[in-house]
Protein backbone atom coordinates (compact mmCIF):
# COMPACT_ATOMS: atom_id res chain seq x y z
CA UNK A 1 0.00 0.00 0.00
CA UNK A 2 1.48 3.33 -1.15
CA UNK A 3 0.13 5.43 1.48
CA UNK A 4 1.70 8.88 0.31
CA UNK A 5 0.55 7.99 -3.25
CA UNK A 6 -3.17 7.76 -2.56
CA UNK A 7 -3.17 10.87 -0.11
CA UNK A 8 -1.38 12.55 -3.25
CA UNK A 9 -4.19 11.35 -5.53
CA UNK A 10 -6.99 12.46 -2.91
CA UNK A 11 -5.21 15.73 -2.93
CA UNK A 12 -5.21 16.38 -6.64
CA UNK A 13 -8.88 14.63 -7.15
CA UNK A 14 -10.42 17.28 -4.74
CA UNK A 15 -8.57 20.06 -6.21
CA UNK A 16 -9.67 19.27 -9.84
CA UNK A 17 -13.16 19.70 -8.51
CA UNK A 18 -14.02 16.47 -10.14
CA UNK A 19 -16.82 15.43 -7.34
CA UNK A 20 -18.26 19.01 -7.95
CA UNK A 21 -19.46 18.13 -11.79
CA UNK A 22 -23.06 18.08 -12.60
CA UNK A 23 -24.39 14.45 -11.73
CA UNK A 24 -20.71 13.35 -10.79
CA UNK A 25 -22.26 11.75 -7.73
CA UNK A 26 -24.94 10.00 -9.25
CA UNK A 27 -22.99 8.34 -12.17
CA UNK A 28 -20.54 6.97 -9.72
CA UNK A 29 -23.20 5.20 -8.13
CA UNK A 30 -24.15 3.57 -10.97
CA UNK A 31 -20.75 2.87 -12.13
CA UNK A 32 -20.67 1.08 -8.33
CA UNK A 33 -23.60 -0.58 -8.77
CA UNK A 34 -22.65 -1.60 -12.02
CA UNK A 35 -19.73 -3.50 -11.16
CA UNK A 36 -21.04 -4.77 -8.28
CA UNK A 37 -24.03 -6.59 -9.75
CA UNK A 38 -21.20 -7.69 -12.73
CA UNK A 39 -19.14 -9.86 -10.14
CA UNK A 40 -21.98 -11.79 -8.85
CA UNK A 41 -22.84 -12.78 -13.01
CA UNK A 42 -24.74 -9.42 -14.43
CA UNK A 43 -23.69 -8.40 -17.53
CA UNK A 44 -26.46 -5.37 -17.62
CA UNK A 45 -23.45 -2.31 -18.75
CA UNK A 46 -22.95 1.04 -17.17
CA UNK A 47 -25.29 3.11 -20.21
CA UNK A 48 -27.73 0.33 -20.17
CA UNK A 49 -27.82 0.96 -16.14
CA UNK A 50 -28.45 4.84 -16.56
CA UNK A 51 -31.25 4.07 -19.07
CA UNK A 52 -33.22 1.65 -16.60
CA UNK A 53 -32.82 3.67 -13.66
CA UNK A 54 -33.40 7.24 -15.62
CA UNK A 55 -35.56 6.50 -18.00
CA UNK A 56 -36.98 3.14 -16.94
CA UNK A 57 -36.36 1.94 -20.22
CA UNK A 58 -35.49 -2.14 -19.98
CA UNK A 59 -32.70 -3.75 -22.52
CA UNK A 60 -34.04 -6.50 -24.76
CA UNK A 61 -30.13 -7.91 -24.41
CA UNK A 62 -30.54 -8.71 -21.01
CA UNK A 63 -32.67 -11.02 -18.41
CA UNK A 64 -35.38 -9.19 -16.10
CA UNK A 65 -33.16 -11.22 -13.12
CA UNK A 66 -30.28 -9.24 -14.27
CA UNK A 67 -32.11 -6.00 -14.42
CA UNK A 68 -34.03 -6.26 -11.25
CA UNK A 69 -30.43 -7.23 -9.30
CA UNK A 70 -29.45 -3.97 -10.12
CA UNK A 71 -33.13 -2.08 -9.63
CA UNK A 72 -32.81 -3.60 -6.09
CA UNK A 73 -29.25 -3.01 -5.64
CA UNK A 74 -30.45 0.89 -6.19
CA UNK A 75 -32.89 0.85 -4.36
CA UNK A 76 -30.70 -0.62 -1.24
CA UNK A 77 -27.61 2.15 -1.84
CA UNK A 78 -30.05 4.72 -2.03
CA UNK A 79 -31.60 3.60 1.61
CA UNK A 80 -28.27 3.10 2.86
CA UNK A 81 -26.40 6.34 2.27
CA UNK A 82 -29.87 7.92 3.26
CA UNK A 83 -29.20 5.76 6.52
CA UNK A 84 -25.42 6.90 6.72
CA UNK A 85 -26.17 10.73 6.52
CA UNK A 86 -28.15 9.94 9.60
CA UNK A 87 -25.30 8.21 10.76
CA UNK A 88 -27.39 5.38 12.52
CA UNK A 89 -25.81 2.56 14.20
CA UNK A 90 -25.28 -0.66 12.86
CA UNK A 91 -27.35 -4.22 14.11
CA UNK A 92 -28.52 -7.61 12.78
CA UNK A 93 -31.93 -6.53 11.90
CA UNK A 94 -30.74 -3.23 10.05
CA UNK A 95 -28.63 -5.16 7.78
CA UNK A 96 -31.18 -8.06 7.37
CA UNK A 97 -33.56 -5.05 6.66
CA UNK A 98 -30.12 -3.86 3.43
CA UNK A 99 -30.56 -7.62 2.53
CA UNK A 100 -33.84 -7.99 1.98
CA UNK A 101 -33.98 -4.74 -0.60
CA UNK A 102 -30.78 -6.07 -2.04
CA UNK A 103 -32.55 -9.64 -2.87
CA UNK A 104 -35.94 -8.38 -3.37
CA UNK A 105 -36.95 -9.37 -6.52
CA UNK A 106 -34.07 -12.20 -7.09
CA UNK A 107 -34.25 -14.15 -3.62
CA UNK A 108 -35.33 -17.39 -3.15
CA UNK A 109 -37.25 -19.45 -0.25
CA UNK A 110 -35.92 -22.33 1.51
CA UNK A 111 -36.97 -25.13 2.95
CA UNK A 112 -34.42 -27.17 4.87
CA UNK A 113 -34.09 -29.67 7.99
CA UNK A 114 -33.23 -26.78 10.29
CA UNK A 115 -36.19 -24.46 9.30
CA UNK A 116 -37.52 -22.31 6.29
CA UNK A 117 -35.70 -19.16 5.61
CA UNK A 118 -36.71 -16.36 2.36
CA UNK A 119 -33.23 -14.55 0.75
CA UNK A 120 -36.07 -12.23 -0.70
CA UNK A 121 -36.83 -11.15 3.32
CA UNK A 122 -33.39 -11.01 4.29
CA UNK A 123 -33.62 -14.00 6.19
CA UNK A 124 -30.29 -15.26 7.69
CA UNK A 125 -29.24 -19.11 6.42
CA UNK A 126 -30.10 -21.58 7.88
CA UNK A 127 -27.86 -23.97 6.11
CA UNK A 128 -24.54 -24.23 5.81
CA UNK A 129 -22.54 -23.46 2.55
CA UNK A 130 -19.18 -23.07 1.06
CA UNK A 131 -16.97 -20.95 -1.14
CA UNK A 132 -16.90 -22.64 -4.38
CA UNK A 133 -16.65 -26.10 -5.42
CA UNK A 134 -13.90 -27.55 -2.94
CA UNK A 135 -13.43 -25.02 -1.46
CA UNK A 136 -13.58 -24.00 2.69
CA UNK A 137 -16.78 -23.46 4.31
CA UNK A 138 -17.98 -20.40 5.94
CA UNK A 139 -19.36 -20.25 9.41
CA UNK A 140 -21.44 -22.18 10.81
CA UNK A 141 -25.33 -21.62 10.48
CA UNK A 142 -25.57 -21.41 13.91
CA UNK A 143 -22.81 -19.17 14.42
CA UNK A 144 -24.14 -16.98 12.26
CA UNK A 145 -26.38 -14.13 14.49
CA UNK A 146 -23.67 -14.26 17.33
CA UNK A 147 -21.26 -13.32 14.98
CA UNK A 148 -23.17 -10.39 13.79
CA UNK A 149 -23.87 -9.27 16.94
CA UNK A 150 -20.00 -9.16 17.85
CA UNK A 151 -19.62 -7.49 14.15
CA UNK A 152 -21.89 -4.47 14.59
CA UNK A 153 -20.70 -3.89 18.16
CA UNK A 154 -16.99 -4.05 16.96
CA UNK A 155 -18.24 -1.75 13.87
CA UNK A 156 -20.02 0.48 16.35
CA UNK A 157 -17.06 1.31 18.41
CA UNK A 158 -14.71 1.71 15.52
CA UNK A 159 -16.97 4.06 13.49
CA UNK A 160 -17.17 6.21 16.56
CA UNK A 161 -13.19 6.03 17.19
CA UNK A 162 -12.63 7.10 13.86
CA UNK A 163 -10.67 10.32 13.09
CA UNK A 164 -12.81 12.58 10.81
CA UNK A 165 -9.08 13.93 9.59
CA UNK A 166 -7.58 10.17 9.15
CA UNK A 167 -8.87 9.31 5.75
CA UNK A 168 -6.85 6.24 5.46
CA UNK A 169 -8.13 5.09 8.66
CA UNK A 170 -11.66 5.59 7.28
CA UNK A 171 -10.61 3.72 4.14
CA UNK A 172 -9.33 0.85 6.26
CA UNK A 173 -11.57 0.21 8.57
CA UNK A 174 -14.59 -0.27 5.46
CA UNK A 175 -12.52 -2.67 3.73
CA UNK A 176 -11.58 -4.36 7.17
CA UNK A 177 -15.67 -4.16 7.17
CA UNK A 178 -15.94 -5.53 3.81
CA UNK A 179 -13.82 -8.80 4.94
CA UNK A 180 -15.19 -9.58 7.85
CA UNK A 181 -19.03 -9.34 6.98
CA UNK A 182 -18.29 -11.13 3.75
CA UNK A 183 -16.11 -14.08 5.42
CA UNK A 184 -19.71 -14.51 8.00
CA UNK A 185 -21.56 -14.84 5.24
CA UNK A 186 -24.94 -14.69 7.10
CA UNK A 187 -27.24 -15.07 4.04
CA UNK A 188 -27.40 -17.39 1.24
CA UNK A 189 -27.07 -15.13 -1.48
CA UNK A 190 -26.17 -11.48 -1.81
CA UNK A 191 -23.18 -11.63 0.56
CA UNK A 192 -20.98 -9.87 -1.83
CA UNK A 193 -23.27 -7.12 -2.76
CA UNK A 194 -24.20 -6.29 0.47
CA UNK A 195 -20.42 -6.44 1.74
CA UNK A 196 -19.60 -3.54 -0.57
CA UNK A 197 -22.47 -1.57 0.37
CA UNK A 198 -21.69 -1.70 3.67
CA UNK A 199 -17.89 -0.86 3.24
CA UNK A 200 -19.63 2.13 0.61
CA UNK A 201 -22.20 3.22 3.66
CA UNK A 202 -18.90 3.82 5.63
CA UNK A 203 -17.18 5.53 3.59
CA UNK A 204 -20.06 7.82 2.15
CA UNK A 205 -20.85 8.23 6.15
CA UNK A 206 -17.19 9.65 6.86
CA UNK A 207 -17.48 11.93 3.55
CA UNK A 208 -14.80 10.13 1.36
CA UNK A 209 -15.00 8.37 -1.87
CA UNK A 210 -16.77 5.50 -2.06
CA UNK A 211 -14.78 2.48 -3.68
CA UNK A 212 -15.09 0.63 -6.90
CA UNK A 213 -14.57 -3.17 -6.82
CA UNK A 214 -14.10 -3.35 -10.33
CA UNK A 215 -15.33 -5.79 -12.61
CA UNK A 216 -12.11 -6.55 -14.52
CA UNK A 217 -10.05 -7.64 -11.25
CA UNK A 218 -13.07 -9.75 -10.29
CA UNK A 219 -9.99 -12.67 -9.89
CA UNK A 220 -7.63 -10.90 -8.11
CA UNK A 221 -10.61 -9.94 -5.52
CA UNK A 222 -11.67 -13.20 -5.18
CA UNK A 223 -8.34 -14.25 -4.82
CA UNK A 224 -7.54 -11.57 -2.03
CA UNK A 225 -10.28 -12.75 0.31
CA UNK A 226 -9.37 -16.17 -0.41
CA UNK A 227 -5.52 -15.43 1.09
CA UNK A 228 -6.54 -13.56 3.66
CA UNK A 229 -9.26 -16.14 4.94
CA UNK A 230 -6.56 -18.99 4.61
CA UNK A 231 -3.57 -16.63 6.38
CA UNK A 232 -6.10 -15.55 8.79
CA UNK A 233 -5.18 -12.02 8.40
CA UNK A 234 -6.31 -8.52 6.98
CA UNK A 235 -3.11 -7.29 4.40
CA UNK A 236 -3.82 -9.27 1.42
CA UNK A 237 -7.43 -8.04 1.42
CA UNK A 238 -6.79 -4.76 2.43
CA UNK A 239 -3.52 -4.13 -0.12
CA UNK A 240 -5.38 -5.31 -2.74
CA UNK A 241 -8.69 -2.76 -1.77
CA UNK A 242 -6.29 0.21 -1.80
CA UNK A 243 -4.78 -0.49 -4.85
CA UNK A 244 -8.44 -0.07 -6.21
CA UNK A 245 -8.74 2.91 -4.44
CA UNK A 246 -5.62 4.16 -6.20
CA UNK A 247 -6.83 2.86 -10.03
CA UNK A 248 -10.07 4.67 -9.21
CA UNK A 249 -8.48 8.08 -8.97
CA UNK A 250 -5.72 7.64 -11.13
CA UNK A 251 -8.48 6.55 -13.58
CA UNK A 252 -10.85 9.59 -12.57
CA UNK A 253 -7.90 11.96 -12.62
CA UNK A 254 -7.28 10.93 -15.89
CA UNK A 255 -9.91 10.82 -17.96
CA UNK A 256 -10.78 14.34 -16.44
CA UNK A 257 -7.89 15.84 -17.75
CA UNK A 258 -8.25 14.65 -20.95
CA UNK A 259 -11.37 15.62 -21.49
CA UNK A 260 -10.41 19.18 -20.42
CA UNK A 261 -7.36 18.83 -22.53
CA UNK A 262 -5.57 19.56 -19.54
CA UNK A 263 -2.73 16.37 -19.89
Amino acid sequence: MNTKNILHLLAEFQQLGIVEQIDYKKFHLYGIITHSTAIEGSTVTEIENQLLFDEGITSSKRTLQEQQMNLDLKAAYERSFSMAKEHEGFSTSMLCDLSAIVMKNTGSSYNTLNGSFDASKGDLRLVNVTAGFGGRSYLAWQKVPKALEVFCSWFNEKRQALSADDVIATYALSFEAHLRLVSIHPWVDGNGRMSRLVMNHLQVEADALPTVVYKEHKEQYIQALVDSREKECSEPFLDFMFGELEYFLQQNIYNYKKSWKIL
